[in-house]
């Protein structure tokens, strides 16, 4: 099995008033915020030293072992800060006002199988807005971090803003096939989507689609989404549907990208529907 390792030295970090306290939420600042998350991913990254079962947990259809093993390990971190918690494998758990979206292994099949493409995604959001992000790519101990506002990074390293693409020239990454080829240059599939939206967002694709239906929780996309934005991707709905959602049962359909590219997947994404 793959394993990674945090490569960002982050200091140990806890939000004033913290300790799970509702009534502490806005006075945080973005770089305690960000501190925190990157702790709950360190903890993510320690809890897969040695871990030896990468298959179904025998609980809900989809779950694997190493969901859980994930999640338990993160929510300690974010509830002793004083953060809410909606987990895609654990439910919503406080009341807090900044709230961790937490996916805590995106692309669980790839990591049963081994596939090296599985990431712990985390996103804190105020209300309507996320504040900060952190993706982790376990296999190549990577790892993608945002501010809203304060642009994103890779490893400590900031990214650059992202260039517009023709679409014939785009290779794009996609969930589920369309019915035709929309007319992109190349496309992959590789089943995290997360790291697809960091891969949109530093370069090495120029665009994300989602042809599936509603497959998408924001646990899936947050993080990735604020990644992408911070370096001038747009990444929207195909439905028009606001993208930040506290609602566990909600699903989206996403595309991201940069100009044409953009423009161009949008309008095939929502062609699909209409046949």
């Amino acid at each position: 099995m793959f394993r990674g390792a945090s490569l960002l030295a982050v200091a140990s970090a806890r939000i004033p008033g913290g300790q799970g306290r509702a009534w502490f939420s806005v006075a945080v600042t973005d770089d305690e915020l960000l501190a925190v998350v990157h702790e709950a991913v360190d903890a993510v990254v320690a809890s897969f030293d040695g871990h030896d079962d990468w298959g179904l947990s025998g609980g809900r259809d989809g779950q694997y072992a190493s969901d859980l093993v994930a999640d338990s390990a993160a929510l300690p971190v974010l509830q002793d800060a004083g953060l809410a918690v909606l987990s895609e494998e654990s439910g919503r758990s406080g009341d807090a006002e900044l709230v961790a979206v937490v996916d805590p292994l995106d692309g669980s099949t790839n990591a049963s199988r081994p596939l090296p493409w599985f990431a712990t995604s985390i996103c804190v959001v105020e209300g309507d807005r996320p504040r900060v992000a952190v993706v982790h790519d376990h296999a190549f101990g990577v790892r993608w971090d945002a501010i809203a506002g304060g642009g994103a990074r890779v490893d400590g390293a900031a990214l650059p803003r992202r260039a517009s693409v023709s679409l014939d020239e785009a290779i794009v990454a996609i969930n589920a096939l369309p019915s035709r080829n929309p007319g992109w240059g190349q496309f992959r599939c590789f089943g995290a989507a997360a790291l697809d939206l960091c891969a949109v967002a530093d370069g090495r694709f120029d665009a994300y689609v989602d042809f599936d239906v509603d497959a998408l929780g924001p646990w899936d996309y947050l993080g990735g989404m604020l990644v992408c934005q911070e370096v001038g991707v747009e990444v929207a709905d195909a439905f028009d549907r606001p993208l930040v959602t506290l609602d566990h049962a909600a699903r989206r359909t996403l595309v991201a990208g940069t100009g044409e590219a953009f423009i161009a997947l949008l309008a095939a994404r929502r062609a699909e529907s209409d046949r």
